[in-house]
């Protein structure tokens, strides 16, 4: 895979439709990059995937290493090689687009992942404990989904930036997941807060989608629901 190209399986509209039974395997995943997001098979946790480790973040904020024919349904990843890096205080999530925004700020229609490491004061962190019934959609798994809070942690926050106007496509979104480095606890931030960290940053023009083809997937409405996926995001 190129330098800062994005790979993106499936579909974040079919995700939120409830389309999550299979996909590829993680050992399949792991050869997309060097890190990336996503999820599991009936949305069971978050993923992480750093520096060729492939890690679920489950419910109470619990992490395993992905076992090789684990599916992933939904995940985007990228061979990340930072552009440009730069120390930053972090008050709330909002500093992470003001970097990336003082890096290009004419990139705005262009997708941007990102790499933050160091000491966090504050977490905030969410995980979807999984679907109760196939076919259940997103929305709902983030009306119950279980959120930790974490105080004087260090660790990576890995993420991707995708231009507003290709949400609507079901490409990628707004994702940013936390792990410490012990490799204990992580989950997808709602919340931050840090004194000083260190941010990585890539501009990326290049995006390869695989999409399913599951019965699942096409039967799937593939409807755009931006106010479900802002709800859930945080």
């Amino acid at each position: 895979m190129e330098d800062n190209h994005i790979y993106q399986y499936s579909l974040l509209n079919a995700l939120m439709d409830g389309v999550s039974e299979t996909g590829i395997s993680v050992s399949k995943f792991a050869t997309k990059g060097n890190q990336g997001l996503g999820t599991f098979a009936r949305m069971n946790g978050e993923l992480l995937f750093l520096d060729g480790k492939v890690y679920q973040l489950q419910a109470e904020g619990n992490v395993r290493e992905a076992g090789p024919d684990d599916q992933i349904p939904f995940a985007v990843s990228t061979q990340f090689v930072s552009q440009h890096t730069r120390t930053v205080a972090m008050n709330d999530k909002n500093a992470i687009d003001d970097a990336l925004n003082a890096f290009k700020h004419y990139a705005k229609n262009l997708f941007m992942s990102y790499r933050v490491h160091g000491h966090f004061q504050y977490l905030k962190c969410r995980t979807v404990r999984g679907q109760e019934y196939k076919g259940q959609p997103l929305s709902e798994l983030g009306k119950k989904q279980s959120v930790e809070e974490y105080h004087d942690v260090t660790g990576t926050i890995i993420g991707f930036r995708t231009p507003s106007n290709w949400q609507g496509f079901g490409v990628a979104g707004e994702h940013l997941h936390f792990i410490n480095d012990e490799r204990t606890v992580g989950g997808h931030v709602l919340e931050l807060q840090a004194d000083e960290v260190e941010i990585q940053i890539a501009v990326a023009n290049n995006i390869h989608v695989e999409l399913p083809t599951s019965e699942d997937f096409n039967s799937a409405s593939l409807n755009t629901d931006d106010e479900g996926v802002k709800k859930v995001e945080g």
